[in-house]
């Protein structure tokens, strides 16, 4: 998705409480950063304008999560939506951490240590031409690079409104190890997640009669 430039985001982001400007440096303690640092730790790969983050994080207090984006932009609406989140039911985001980073080289500040337990990717770019399918989010070569810090028996959640990427990523998984043990071509007549938390863009894509794929994966 494309943004314009905020020249607000940046401050703003380096001013937050949850805000993590070196990531590098929690590569193999990233739990330490929450108060909490005994919970579950899962992450969010691309988390946009952080509509889902914001919920899931909010409804789900047990749990320690980390989002990541590339983007500026993005991350000071995903910093601005939790911030309201969390004002509206009174309480302090003190289990969510967001963080700039480019997801290509995840590892760099990840890895087994991190135990992490869960990965969610959310309607990630299908980059459709060829040449560019290795930038895929559930390419093999990015699900090889996952294992590196995922604990055993952890998942991956994927959603996705296109059709070829969520195809070409049933064969990823497969190349890359991963047990599918739910699918769907349709998730809002077929629900396979315990709660679907709806995105910005699968809220879209339904409004245009586009059915939303989505899959769970196991390693």
């Amino acid at each position: 998705m494309r943004i314009r430039y905020k020249k607000w985001a940046r401050p703003e982001l380096e001013a937050s409480k949850f805000y993590e400007n070196e990531p590098e440096k929690w590569k193999g303690k990233w739990k330490e950063h929450f108060k909490n640092p005994d919970l579950p730790f899962m992450i969010e790969l691309g988390c946009g304008k952080g509509q889902f983050i914001s919920r899931l994080a909010l409804e789900n207090q047990n749990i320690n999560y980390l989002a990541i984006d590339l983007i500026d932009a993005m991350l000071g609406l995903a910093k601005r939506n939790i911030e309201q989140s969390y004002k509206e039911a009174n309480i302090e985001p003190e289990n969510v951490l967001l963080t700039r980073f480019d997801i290509e080289r995840i590892n760099l500040i990840l890895d087994k240590v991190d135990n992490v337990e869960r990965i969610y990717i959310n309607f990630c770019n299908p980059w459709p031409r060829g040449k560019h399918h290795k930038k895929r989010l559930t390419h093999t070569r990015q699900l090889e690079k996952y294992k590196e810090f995922l604990k055993d028996n952890a998942e991956i959640y994927f959603k996705t409104d296109d059709d070829d990427l969520f195809n070409s990523s049933l064969i990823y998984f497969e190349e890359a190890g991963f047990e599918i043990i739910s699918r769907t071509y349709d998730l809002h007549q077929e629900p396979i997640f315990e709660k679907n938390i709806e995105t910005e863009h699968e809220k879209m894509f339904s409004e245009q009669g586009i059915k939303i794929k989505a899959l769970i994966a196991k390693i």
